[in-house]
């Protein structure tokens, strides 16, 4: 490969500047803030290449941050990332400067469309490549025999083969990753995979040459504040696992092992929310059906009315059928459907063993803080690359954090499939962290303007923050969120804070700020402990 020249600039009032220019004569040029999420494009004859374009910018800002940041570490981490993102630059560059007219069309396993894919001149001892007009994502014809799917071909030489996302069971389905459903229990045709996984008895061995995968959807179809991060670019993946790698990287976290998961931060609900009921949403869902084999929806009784979903959480019955919902629910919302979560199986049995002795009156440090290492060292085994920084973080010291995030990634799941039923809205019911995957999966809809709305969300000893921005609740919400609080928690007013750095949870004390849509109810006088919920109260 013939040497492609990227140069960095700060110029004038603080701006960047990213400068490509090619052996072939052409030049790509970006210019912006670097606080802004996608450049300015000044000159272009590389193509309209998104991968290109925004791996550009992503360089861009991470040379910026690698001069301009206060901690030098942060700094070290910043150059690292940029020199990674310009390796791709160069290889990315360097097939737009030798594309042809020879033109292939197929479903592509980057951006998950059917698009043409134009050929790319390549000398005689490498294999073929080929660039999706779509997301400009380097594919080649997908493995399986009469296959005319597009696999990602990624960059340098080739070992092992390869398989489309169809066929690697990254998706159940091109033709899938957008179907829409009439009821929320129709769920499991759409997990249902069209086609053999053929990856599984092949083992695909990384890229020889430049070893970094390209950025999947996530890159240039998630919100522009997510899209431009690339976490996929640094991970090393590539297809729907880069995209749930890259997620989960962008929220500090592991997939596997919980970390901060896909929905660690607004930023990245935001992202995957404006994405639910399409193609990325796919992605995302797979990957987390795929990690929680207990994960299913239980229809518990039909109805006509506004369909209630309802989710437990730790300390609460398990298995299937009502469990303790069946008064509290019947009671209220006596004809409507009513499906039940079910989430989180052996995540929910730790966090109980564990929450069981932080909040035993005499239990101190010392019993908990064994009960943390082990887990920490279960966990680690999973965090891959990204196991330095959590541990560093303190993040996988407890099963707390492992279940918090299957929760914020249940939640995330739920939203995603309600998008693609018919329903126009939905009453969300949830107990502890169920009432956390119910405030995540509001927040994952708010985003997305054709997604259902939530008539009201019932949240019963919330094991969520209690001070936070609740705008996009209010954004998806047009009834009441009604937060049942009780001062009487003992797992809320002792464990909580214990795992979350001294913070309050909202189902002891209330959400704050409060705004219109949120009610705080103080149950303290019905309510004794984080298991009297259900049958202590009755829902507004």
């Amino acid at each position: 490969m013939k040497k492609v020249n990227i140069v960095f600039r700060v110029i004038e009032d603080n701006n960047i500047q990213c400068d490509i220019s090619t052996p072939q004569g052409k030049k790509l040029r970006l210019v912006g803030q670097p606080s802004e999420s996608e450049g300015k494009c000044i000159e272009n004859t590389l193509g309209d290449s998104k991968a290109l374009l925004v791996s550009a910018w992503e360089f861009a800002k991470e040379k910026y941050k690698s001069v301009s940041l206060d901690d030098e570490a942060e700094q070290r981490q910043a150059g690292k990332r940029a020199q990674k993102l310009k390796t791709s630059i160069e290889w990315l560059a360097d097939y737009s400067d030798h594309v042809t007219d020879e033109i292939t069309s197929g479903w592509c396993s980057a951006c998950l469309g059917m698009h043409d894919h134009r050929k790319v001149k390549r000398p005689i001892a490498q294999p073929s490549v080929f660039l999706c007009e779509s997301c400009g994502a380097p594919t080649i014809p997908c493995m399986a025999i009469t296959c005319s799917n597009m696999a990602l071909r990624g960059f340098g030489s080739i070992s092992g083969q390869r398989y489309c996302a169809e066929h690697k069971h990254e998706i159940t389905g091109f033709e899938k990753v957008d179907l829409q459903m009439g009821a929320l229990n129709e769920y499991e045709e759409f997990l249902k995979f069209d086609k053999p996984n053929l990856a599984r008895a092949t083992k695909i061995v990384g890229l020889t040459g430049a070893g970094i995968a390209l950025a999947t959807p996530l890159a240039y179809t998630a919100a522009p504040a997510i899209g431009g991060a690339v976490g996929v670019l640094v991970g090393g993946f590539s297809g729907a696992a880069a995209t749930s790698w890259g997620l989960a990287a962008l929220a500090g976290g592991s997939l596997a092992a919980g970390g901060l998961g896909m929905a660690g931060g607004t930023m990245v609900v935001t992202g995957v929310g404006a994405a639910v009921g399409g193609a990325l949403g796919a992605t995302v869902t797979h990957a987390y059906v795929r990690e929680d084999k207990s994960f299913h929806i239980e229809l518990l009784q039909g109805g006509v009315g506004t369909p209630v979903v309802v989710c437990n959480g730790f300390l609460s019955e398990t298995g299937k059928g009502w469990g303790e919902w069946k008064k509290i629910i019947r009671t209220r919302y006596p004809d409507s459907p009513v499906y039940r979560v079910h989430w989180g199986a052996k995540e929910l049995k730790d966090l109980s063993v564990f929450g069981g002795a932080a909040v035993a009156p005499r239990v101190g440090i010392g019993v908990i803080a064994p009960l943390a290492q082990r887990a920490a060292k279960a966990a680690a085994k999973k965090l891959g690359p990204l196991e330095p920084a959590m541990t560093a973080a303190g993040l996988v010291k407890n099963p707390w954090h492992v279940a918090k995030n299957r929760a914020e990634k249940t939640g995330v799941l739920l939203a995603d499939l309600m998008a693609r039923t018919t329903a126009e809205s939905y009453i969300l019911v949830g107990h502890s962290l169920g009432a956390r995957a119910m405030v995540v999966a509001a927040q994952s809809l708010s985003s997305k303007q054709t997604a259902p709305r939530i008539e009201s969300m019932h949240l019963l000893g919330a094991a969520i923050g209690a001070t936070g921005d609740w705008t996009s609740l209010y954004k998806v919400v047009d009834g009441k969120v009604y937060n049942y609080h009780s001062a009487n928690d003992a797992v809320l007013k002792r464990m909580y804070p214990l795992v979350q750095a001294g913070q309050k949870a909202a189902g002891m004390t209330g959400f704050f700020p409060r705004n219109r849509t949120i009610e705080n109810i103080d149950v303290t006088d019905l309510v004794s402990g984080h298991s009297a919920y259900h049958s202590k109260i009755d829902l507004n």
